[in-house]
């Protein structure tokens, strides 16, 4: 359908009603995305499992950040640093805050691996450190942004970090990214053939529609951020939402059947897959595109960042968790999506 509706607006300035088809079309394409990766990845196993599933999820990512740059005629330098940092809090605070929340309200206690957890935190840590917070302070152009060399010795920093933790994740010390109390020799069937076959020939066609929808829609994105009376910056929400939705839902799934490190993995590794990959993916891009890259973030958002950093090393250190973590996270998320909207 998203396919069809690709083919029959491209071109066009469709009217309210199509675009608002075509707006739930997008996030139906989204989803459809992630979920033909993550056939796949579980029908190859890792570490290319959780490669693929990275890729495409950063492809969505990517082709919904440049297509806002390259349609935008106003001041859109800082869409990648607000798309990325919305991830980062939404990743951080808002996914790992409901599935603790709804892990510690049925369970009582909610428990995980706090190994494998903190080292996925440091490097979320680190990536959003050296990507969004260190161009702040750098003195080689007045703005807070990178110069060439220095964009360039980040984004291999960047990819080199997140494959040693994919390494490390997948293959040197996998256990230490299990459910607590599992049984490791327990693993789940994979999909059939005709079943990755299938995810194979739609997963393409589903990124192609992500791209297509986004470059039709982003006029009225845009504009209903106007309407609504909200930042320019706020479009950055929109997007790490939109990307990030189908991690949630399979976050707080696995936190309803006991299963935290599961949630806790796809909430940091969404993090650093947002950092690692696409800070990376656009810092190539800048080569053609004409919009320069402006990722230091506002003194406010380092706060945010600092405080996440700190309450989210609190909650991992001893392994398990209550309620209370989870509603310190949840007021952090909070405090961002206000800031966010009232600056």
């Amino acid at each position: 359908m998203a396919l069809i509706a690709l083919a029959l607006s491209w071109g066009r300035y469709p009217n309210t009603w199509i675009l608002a088809l075509e707006a739930i079309l997008l996030i139906g394409s989204v989803l459809a995305a992630v979920h033909h990766a993550e056939t796949i990845a579980h029908k190859v196993g890792e570490p290319f499992g959780s490669l693929i599933l990275a890729v495409a999820v950063t492809v969505i990512e990517v082709a919904l950040i440049v297509t806002l740059m390259v349609s935008n005629t106003g001041n859109v330098s800082t869409l990648a640093r607000d798309t990325v940092f919305a991830a980062v809090m939404l990743t951080m605070n808002g996914i790992v805050g409901i599935s603790l929340l709804v892990g510690a309200k049925k369970y009582h206690l909610t428990k995980f691996n706090p190994e494998g957890t903190g080292a996925a935190l440091g490097a979320v840590i680190l990536l959003a450190t050296l990507t969004l917070v260190l161009p702040r302070f750098t003195i080689s152009d007045i703005a807070p942004r990178y110069v060439g060399p220095q964009l360039a010795f980040v984004g291999i920093a960047s990819v080199v970090v997140y494959g040693f933790f994919v390494f490390t994740q997948t293959i040197k010390h996998r256990d230490f990214f299990l459910p607590v109390g599992e049984d490791k020799s327990a693993h789940a069937h994979g999909p059939s053939t005709s079943t990755t076959v299938t995810s194979l020939i739609l997963l393409p066609i589903s990124l192609v529609c992500v791209v297509g929808l986004t470059k039709i829609e982003s006029p009225a994105i845009e504009a209903g951020v106007s309407w609504l009376g909200l930042p320019a910056s706020f479009v950055g929400v929109v997007i790490a939402i939109m990307v990030l939705l189908p991690e949630s839902i399979a976050a707080i799934r696995a936190a309803s059947k006991n299963r935290t490190q599961i949630s806790l993995n796809l909430a940091y590794g969404s993090a650093m897959a947002s950092i690692g990959l696409t800070i990376p993916t656009l810092a190539v891009a800048t080569i053609w595109l004409t919009t320069p890259l402006t990722l230091g973030l506002e003194p406010t958002q380092i706060v945010l960042l600092i405080a996440s950093a700190v309450v989210a090393v609190l909650t991992v250190v001893p392994g398990r968790a209550k309620t209370l973590h989870a509603m310190l996270h949840l007021s952090l998320f909070a405090t961002f999506i206000f800031l966010a909207i009232v600056p």
